[in-house]
């Protein structure tokens, strides 16, 4: 292995190279139609895109014996593949790994795009197609690194892992990508060091994030003809004073927490409805049933048990005094004692409840990618969303050191003509060194 000093790590690795980087961009993008994940229509197969990132990196492998990469290719279920890669220190027990570069992706309808979401296409500095900001370009640009590292061999203290995985953007099929990996202790290892996860965007630290809670929240009340309406409990009002009653109850009880300012979040904790449903009737029909779902999004300075837990009481609350609730209009009401009938309302959680991410501002992770954004991007400013990231918080409660960061375009997350920059890719690449050679300095 080439001796190199962390001042020296820079010169020996170099800058991304836009050939090499776009061509395996565009391999990865145009599997990228078969790699959507939205069961169970759309199942994606991931080895489509992993086989472009072995072919990478295998020739500068161990198996190969044509370089020092350890690659292993990890399988929970056939043409869903996870890849873990390491470049070996000198040092045991020291190590820096970049985790969560997945590869799968959401689903693009072509027509609502402006270019072919499953085609690589250039414009200038901009790369096309979907996956480019989430996640396949982090992809190509981890592939890149561990390549170089591969080719150049610096003498490292630190071991560098790169975790490719499968199956982030849905989890109704769990167990076959990173959570797979946790169980059976393959990452276990990089708890020695700081572990950053790329798939963020707009090449700031993302120090915290959001937890979610999915909700239904149905009301019950009597259907009747709307030219009797005091013959009827209206459904739809008895939902929306109990909706209004149940928001006002829980912004009282999590309001704006003092470490958000620190963290830097965007907004508090939220509950808004999303979702209106019933199951249909004529405009003289007075409901007596609907649905309204929505989401609270919560910082992670709160307990999601906590919260369901006080939902659950809100509505037992509102259901035992229906009659305090506030009515609309003279003849507008939630009981009818003459016909012994109660409204009442009910609330279910769905079962994918996420709890947010608070980064550790203190550790070494932090502070390297830090220093690193302020030397390339020209400044450093961490900021938090009350957006939720699957999977990180799983990590940080099973003791990792979890640090996020990436180099997409927020503005393209998730949706139609979705882009990235070339010039932000190479900024992430020389992140990435710098982290690498301010961790050897420990």
């Amino acid at each position: 292995m080439a001796s190199s000093s962390p001042s020296s790590l820079n010169q020996l690795v170099g800058d991304l190279e836009r050939s090499s980087f776009v061509s395996l961009l565009a391999k990865l993008i145009n599997e990228s139609q078969h790699v959507q994940n939205n069961p169970p229509e759309l199942v994606p197969r991931e080895d489509l895109v992993a086989c472009h990132v072995l072919e990478a990196l295998l020739p500068l492998s161990t198996s190969t014996g044509g370089g020092p990469l350890v690659v292993r290719h990890i399988n929970y279920t056939e043409g869903r593949g996870n890849i873990i890669v390491e470049y070996p220190g000198s040092v045991p027990g020291r190590v820096v790994s970049f985790v969560g570069m997945h590869m799968d992706v959401v689903t693009a309808d072509p027509t609502d795009w402006d270019f072919s979401p499953f085609t690589f296409s250039e414009d200038g500095d901009k790369l096309r197609g979907r996956g480019t900001t989430d996640c396949l370009g982090h992809v190509a640009l981890v592939t890149e690194l561990m390549r170089k590292l591969g080719e150049t061999k610096p003498n490292l203290k630190n071991t560098v892992v790169a975790v490719f995985i499968a199956n982030e953007e849905n989890s109704s099929i769990p167990g076959i990508g990173v959570d797979g990996l946790v169980k059976d202790g393959l990452l276990d290892h990089l708890k020695d060091g700081p572990l950053f996860w790329i798939d963020t965007a707009d090449k700031q630290p993302c120090v915290g994030t959001g937890g979610m809670i999915p909700w239904h929240l149905k009301a019950t009340g009597k259907l009747f003809h709307s030219g009797l309406a005091h013959k009827a409990i209206n459904a739809m009002e008895l939902n929306m004073e109990a909706l209004q009653e149940i928001q006002e109850r829980f912004y009282k009880d999590f309001p704006a927490h003092p470490k958000e300012t620190i963290y830097k979040f965007a907004t508090p904790s939220t509950m808004k409805p999303t979702k209106w449903s019933y199951p249909g009737g004529g405009i003289n029909q007075i409901p007596g049933e609907c649905t309204i779902s929505g989401d609270i999004r919560l910082t992670p300075f709160y307990s999601t048990t906590d919260v369901v837990n006080k939902l659950k009481e809100y509505v037992e609350d509102i259901n035992a005094n229906i009659e305090k609730l506030h009515t609309r209009g003279p003849v507008s009401k939630y009981i009818l004692p003459d016909e012994n009938l109660r409204g009442r309302v009910e609330i279910t959680i769905d079962g994918d409840v996420m709890s947010g991410v608070a980064c550790n501002l203190e550790s070494r992770g932090f502070k390297a990618l830090c220093k690193a954004t302020e030397e390339v991007v020209g400044s450093v400013q961490p900021y938090s969303i009350t957006g939720s990231l699957p999977l990180i918080r799983d990590l940080q409660d099973e003791g990792f050191d979890v640090q996020t960061t990436g180099y997409g375009i927020m503005n393209t997350y998730h949706a139609k003509n979705e882009y990235c920059l070339f010039s932000d890719m190479a900024q992430g690449f020389k992140v990435f060194v710098s982290i690498i050679s301010q961790l050897e300095e420990d």
